[in-house]
């Protein structure tokens, strides 16, 4: 009886699907790795806004954003600021931005409102954090005599407060001088811009000789009656108008300033 050949065995066509399993499962974690690293990124963000806005309670952190991101906030913190640019801007970077501006001054904004607290209810002082730094404007009626460039010695003691903050930090110091509207024309001040001026420089003196601080951290403007802080229509907003800013300016207001030279 004559055997019956065996049949020859089929390839197996399938074994691909194996490789193509294997592949499919590392992509899957791969994407699983990459979703949850970007999870873990938004909620630090998260973390780091929250904090921000626990430890400003009083309105400062809205200003601040506008300054920075430009337009308006509603009550949530949120701003309609309209970013341009192929595509649009990133959300999160953006306020990722944001939140590293905002927290490179913010224990020197604790630390002074705190320790001003009086002067700051007795409207003597205002302080806000703005896209290029942080803010104090000294107001006129607490600091100086109408029209005059002294610095009254009864506020050594707050100045030395502030003098404190800026003497713990590395920024260099912006004294600016403002006016109101009103002409001025004395034996020492032919204008308001002389006048803006000797205030931002006699402020400088007092904080170089009296409190340490380096000439070289520092540097003066004076805006005369040009960059208003209210209206020029009422006594009140003049009032406020009067005043010398002193701005600690973080990495956004230091890369507007001009290089500062070394010594010869």
């Amino acid at each position: 009886m004559a055997r019956k050949k065996k049949q020859a065995a089929h390839d197996n066509l399938e074994r691909w699907l194996i490789s193509y399993a294997d592949f499919i499962t590392l992509m899957f974690a791969f994407f699983v790795v990459m979703f949850a690293s970007a999870q873990t990124d938004k909620g630090k963000a998260a973390q780091v806004s929250e904090s921000i806005r626990k430890a400003l309670q009083e309105g400062q952190v809205a200003s601040a954003i506008a300054g920075i991101l430009g337009g308006t906030l509603d009550e949530k913190g949120k701003g309609n600021a309209q970013f341009k640019g192929p595509g649009g801007a990133k959300p999160d970077a953006l306020y990722e931005a944001r939140n590293q501006v905002l927290a490179e001054l913010l224990p020197s904004l604790q630390f002074l409102t705190k320790e001003l607290k009086e002067e700051i209810a007795g409207g003597k002082l205002q302080i806000r954090l703005q896209g290029r730094g942080l803010v104090v404007s000294l107001m006129e009626a607490a600091f100086f005599h109408t029209g005059e460039d002294a610095i009254e010695p009864r506020t050594y003691p707050t100045i030395g407060k502030i003098a404190s903050a800026i003497a713990s930090l590395p920024n260099p110091i912006r004294l600016e001088g403002h006016t109101d509207w009103v002409p001025i024309h004395n034996s020492r001040f032919a204008s308001n811009w002389e006048l803006s001026a000797a205030r931002a420089v006699a402020m400088l003196r007092l904080l170089n000789q009296r409190f340490n601080i380096p000439q070289t951290r520092m540097a003066i403007a004076g805006y005369g009656e040009t960059s208003p802080a209210d209206t020029n229509e009422t006594d009140e907003g003049r009032a406020r108008n009067r005043r010398v800013d002193l701005v600690i300016l973080n990495r956004v207001g230091v890369e507007m300033e001009p290089p500062v030279a070394g010594k010869p």
